[in-house]
């Protein structure tokens, strides 16, 4: 399963950010790139400055991916559990500790499946970048949990509606209109087999009040 299309680059004050499909996010903060769960790349990738991984399943923690963008100074940050599956310069990070790396404040949230099997406590960590007060949060495989109603400030929410493994399109809606963020990003959808689902479809249960970006189809 491949989601076709073009894809649009969401250009903001003081980031942008390039939506390679799945989970797979390519942020770049002036000089800085900031790979988020790289598993989705294009040709000829630009090197990591930051490599972050929300958990350890091969459709967000690709050793080979994660090579081909490597240099000799990128840090990957993770948490535990996904740590000792990796090979590189590694920070841990916990849900609610913040790092600061390369000007960029990053704070783990949590992620998790509620009533499904597959993203119990622990395995996932979300997480929310600070650049320069513009905040984004990828949300990783997750429901839509108590925790997510704590989330304050938030510029973009890159949040799953696939469904079967994270959250579906009527959950990320309802989760998106519980902390409202300026702006959502539907991803984790068609490309996985039981990820099948319909971004405006989400589009059409979100408040108003938020802006939803769909990057690719």
């Amino acid at each position: 399963m491949f989601a076709g299309g073009e894809k649009v680059v969401l250009r903001l004050k003081n980031f942008s950010i390039d939506f390679l499909r799945h989970a797979s996010t390519l942020i770049s903060f002036g000089e800085k790139k900031i790979y988020i769960d790289p598993w989705k790349l294009p040709l000829n990738p630009p090197k990591a400055d930051l490599i972050l991984v929300t958990h350890e399943h091969y459709d967000h923690c690709d050793q080979k991916a994660i090579n081909a963008i490597s240099q000799s100074g990128t840090i990957i940050v993770t948490n535990q559990s996904c740590a000792s599956k990796l090979g590189g310069k590694i920070k841990t990070l916990r849900v609610g500790e913040t790092i600061n790396l390369s000007g960029v404040e990053i704070f783990g949230v949590a992620a998790y499946n509620v009533e499904k099997k597959f993203h119990p406590k622990g395995l996932v960590i979300g997480f929310v970048l600070d650049f320069n007060g513009e905040r984004v949060y990828h949300a990783g495989d997750t429901d839509f949990i108590p925790e997510m109603n704590y989330l304050k400030d938030i510029t973009v929410a890159l949040l799953p509606i696939g469904g079967t493994y994270t959250m579906n399109e009527k959950e990320a809606a309802q989760a998106a209109n519980a902390f409202l963020p300026k702006m959502v990003v539907p991803m984790h959808f068609n490309i996985v087999e039981g990820t099948s689902a319909d971004p405006d479809k989400f589009a059409s249960l979100v408040s108003k009040k938020v802006k939803v970006k769909i990057l690719c189809r």
